[in-house]
């Protein structure tokens, strides 16, 4: 059988402008990016074709560590509705070096069900992290900057909150020193990083409407407090100009293709576990002006990115799904029923039956939101039949469409199945209108507590002391929806509690004023915002051999 990386390179692709024009797109607006990759211009937004477009999120069940395939989910049902007929887009996020690096070796989706060039996706890609990268350091110099050239006047933060990030897992750079050294080098003073994706400039690209929204959040940066406790804000500084020119290129969303030439607009890159986890509302409303159907996806699991797309983004950009897709697979409901995980892979009825709890937790969140839930089972070759009969027929009793995706092995055709069902539920039972968690004008204390409790099923919520100094701070933002970041592997903080966890308290012990991406990011339990790498990172794996990349998949 064929890699990942081979499939990709055989897809016959078509000139990118070909691909924007089959969308209604005209050639002399791409940025094209070599042959086959291009910058659309967000100012293609046609708001009117948006209100009639049927969006369709797809999410996931608690995934397992190898994940649960939401993404080849998204391509293959892309690729199944070209396959019926219809005209759909995908919309999903650029992958991140740190991950594709360490974990995973891509994010492109799999086998004939990819978005391409994937190599080029899964490396820089047009630019966009680096650019948001740049971003957030030039903020962070010029701030330490402005503190160095400004301290013989008087002036000093008492506390700094800005972070500066890396798109790159490095455990080392979580706690720092900077300006050691001569006084030339600026101020000795505690720093640490995050992630790329993790930055309040990835979150605030993904969720801006246009440049002069993008310019407005980024001068509403919170960078730290004065010796006075005063708010010091990128605006104060006076460089808000500078960071929106950085960005000015990464604001537009690229347009890339499927194995099977499907129109995929792949912008932004938030993780679900640290940060709100979707692509960007410009990349997402741009698929809607110019597909009858788009596809998109929100990161992890349902608990993640599904709620923080409801809660957040939906909320924000004024867009709901028509339908939402929960993704399953026999492997993650049988590491939630009890099985190990060396044996998940292997036949096992009983740790089927008990992981369901999993599937109908989800089903039930999302149900909660209004959605009209279709559950869609990516299959393994080692899947057996008897199995798969149990989660079709539970599905049945719930009421619950209940679909295949062989979009893995047999491309479009493998998922036509499923592009049916899809298009025959959203017109005869379409989600509702959205009801969200908790409403704008809770205080942040009960919206935190609503997600911990609704959609974690946690008897209520913990806040150390630094939460509650930092709540106390926030409340000027109390109108803001609530991020949290979280294990992705447990409904709980605890990474091991798989299926359904009940007796449990949500601890909370930091909060993040993203006063720019207008959000308040909780901090759970022992979540980093700066993964490591595992003892054997898939960078061991990648290499170029005979002048092809080899090691990504």
């Amino acid at each position: 059988m064929l890699t990942d990386i081979e499939i990709a390179r055989n897809a016959k692709l078509e000139r990118i402008d070909k691909v924007a024009a089959n969308l209604g797109i005209n050639e002399d607006v791409l940025e094209p990016y070599g042959k086959y990759m291009a910058k659309v211009p967000y100012t293609l937004i046609d708001e009117e074709k948006v209100k009639n477009s049927k969006l369709i999120l797809v999410t996931a069940i608690t995934p397992t560590k190898a994940g649960i395939g939401k993404t080849t989910v998204s391509v293959g049902l892309g690729l199944g509705m070209a396959k019926i007929g219809k005209k759909a887009v995908i919309a999903l996020r650029e992958p991140s070096l740190g991950p594709c690096f360490g974990m995973k070796g891509g994010a492109a989706g799999g086998g004939y069900a990819q978005v391409v060039p994937m190599e080029k996706i899964n490396l820089h890609f047009t630019g966009d992290f680096h650019a948001i990268t740049s971003a957030n350091n030039m903020i962070a110099a010029l701030l330490d900057n402005y503190i160095y050239q400004h301290q013989s006047e008087g002036f000093g933060l008492k506390q700094i909150l800005w972070k500066r990030v890396l798109d790159v897992n490095d455990r080392s750079l979580r706690h720092i020193v900077t300006g050691l050294g001569p006084y030339s080098n600026g101020l000795p003073q505690e720093a640490s990083f995050d992630i790329t994706p993790a930055s309040e400039i990835m979150a605030i690209l993904c969720l801006s409407k246009d440049l002069d929204d993008l310019r407005r959040r980024i001068d509403n940066i919170l960078l730290g407090y004065t010796l006075d406790n005063q708010p010091f804000t990128v605006k104060d500084m006076g460089v808000g100009g500078a960071i929106t020119v950085l960005l000015k290129d990464a604001i537009n969303p690229n347009l890339v293709q499927t194995t099977e030439n499907t129109p995929a607009f792949i912008h932004g890159g938030p993780f679900a576990n640290i940060a709100h986890g979707c692509n960007s509302v410009i990349a997402t409303k741009t698929a809607m002006s110019f597909g009858d159907y788009v596809i998109t996806e929100a990161g992890f699991g349902a608990d993640l990115g599904a709620e923080k797309f409801l809660d957040i983004k939906c909320r924000k950009a004024g867009i709901q799904p028509s339908l939402t897709i929960l993704v399953a697979t026999l492997r993650g409901l049988k590491m939630h029923g009890d099985v190990v995980e060396s044996d998940i892979a292997l036949p096992n009825e009983e740790g089927v039956r008990k992981g369901l709890a999993n599937l109908d937790k989800h089903i039930s969140n999302l149900q909660g939101f209004g959605q009209t839930v279709l559950v869609c089972f990516n299959k393994y070759a080692s899947d057996t039949d008897e199995e798969i009969a149990i989660v079709k027929a539970h599905c049945a009793e719930l009421g619950v469409p209940f679909a295949l995706n062989n979009a893995f092995v047999e491309g479009g055709q493998g998922a036509a199945e499923l592009a049916n069902l899809v298009v025959e539920t959203i017109e005869k039972n379409p989600s509702a209108p959205l009801k969200f968690t908790y409403e704008d004008d809770m205080p942040i204390e009960k919206k935190i507590e609503a997600v911990a409790t609704k959609i974690y099923g946690a008897d209520g919520i913990n806040l150390s002391s630094e939460a509650r100094k930092k709540l106390a701070k926030a409340k000027d933002y109390a109108n803001f929806p609530v991020c949290i970041a979280k294990t992705q592997y447990s409904f709980s903080q605890d990474p091991k509690k798989y299926g359904v966890p009940t007796g449990f308290t949500l601890d909370i012990k930091d909060i993040v004023i993203n006063a720019g991406a207008e959000m308040i990011v909780a901090i759970a339990g022992d979540i980093i915002r700066m993964p490591g790498l595992p003892k054997s990172p898939q960078a061991l794996r990648i290499d170029i051999v005979n002048g092809e990349i080899e090691g990504l998949s």
